[in-house]
């Protein structure tokens, strides 16, 4: 039986886990505990809890989509006295209170929607994201950073903490980490800034695996081609990565490039292609998100991944 571990945060890694758990038996997320904005934000000022948001999106995507709970962890309030939140985030803030832990929370919150795998926050400690500018500014808040507005120089956690011993022994005894995608400073990298998680990541025999973002990202990575990602998170993670993925967007309609665009964010360039690690896959696609402003935003396709696990071996032919 292969171990597969996922490492990153926000909507890349829940968008990798809802394709691979229908073709592995062991699946593992880790997930960054940096998020300050939103619901989450709110909750973590309030109950002094880590952010619950990305946890629970993760929960969710490892769950059956059809079961009723599901759909109660997805609901958002409209009422403008609840602040946005997600009844997920509020439930697993409670769990928290009840069990008296971060982790049995989510723990909890995983065997009420029985889910297909594993979700561990990377750390059960409350630490802040901090992004050292190009011209010096110091920033604190992984929202702050994202919206700074200026190029990134280096990120850092604002106190040392320890990643959970599940996330270590996870990684160690892992036979496939797949790293990203994600926002690179903000939901990749911060969980190689916990302590504990690069030593194991080098310690681990496992295959290291990078999927890089589809488009670059304003504020953090700008005119960023394939190389300098992959450059910034080896360099975070301390690893050599084995196999790197680069996904083809020719498909992709030119009025959502064009939003993009009007963005600042651009398509990621390949400039790897003599580099025998980095593997082209085609499959991007489009989707709508209804955040109060319905628009389309791209994502790796679900063809797409399976297509990776294809080039990993981890699929027969009955995977299809």
């Amino acid at each position: 039986m292969s171990k597969i571990v996922l490492v990153g945060g926000g909507t890349g890694l829940s968008t990798f886990a809802r394709v691979i758990k229908d073709f592995v038996t062991s699946l593992t997320l880790i997930v960054a505990v940096t998020d300050d904005g939103g619901s989450s934000g709110i909750l973590r000022e309030a109950l002094g809890m880590p952010p619950p948001g990305d946890v629970r999106n993760n929960i969710i995507a490892l769950a059956d989509d059809e079961e009723l709970l599901t759909k109660v962890f997805s609901h958002r309030f409209s009422a403008p006295a609840m602040n946005g939140h997600s009844l997920g985030n509020i439930i697993i803030a409670g769990l928290m209170e009840m069990c008296g832990g971060f982790s049995e929370a989510v723990l909890t919150a995983s065997r009420m929607l029985k889910i297909k795998g594993i979700v561990l926050p990377v750390a059960e400690d409350l630490v802040s994201l901090v992004g050292e500018l190009d011209d010096g500014t110091i920033v604190k808040g992984e929202s702050r950073v994202s919206a700074a507005g200026k190029r990134l120089k280096k990120v850092s956690l604002d106190r040392t903490c320890e990643a959970l011993p599940e996330v270590s022994d996870s990684l160690v005894s892992a036979d496939t980490i797949i790293i990203g995608p994600g926002s690179l400073f903000t939901s990749v990298v911060p969980n190689f800034l916990v302590s504990g998680v690069k030593e194991a990541l080098k310690r681990s025999q496992a295959r290291k695996i990078y999927v890089c973002n589809i488009m670059t990202q304003p504020g953090e990575t700008d005119d960023f081609s394939l190389a300098k990602h992959v450059q910034i998170a080896e360099s975070y993670c301390g690893v050599e990565f084995d196999l790197i993925f680069w996904t083809e967007i020719g498909g992709v309609a030119s009025s959502v490039l064009s939003r993009y665009e009007e963005k600042g964010s651009r398509p990621v360039e390949n400039d790897m292609i003599s580099d025998g690690r980095v593997k082209v896959i085609t499959g991007a696609t489009t989707e709508f998100i209804d955040d109060g402003r319905r628009r389309p935003v791209l994502r790796h396709s679900r063809a797409g991944i399976i297509s990776i696990l294809h080039e990993l071996g981890l699929l027969g032919e009955e995977g299809i």
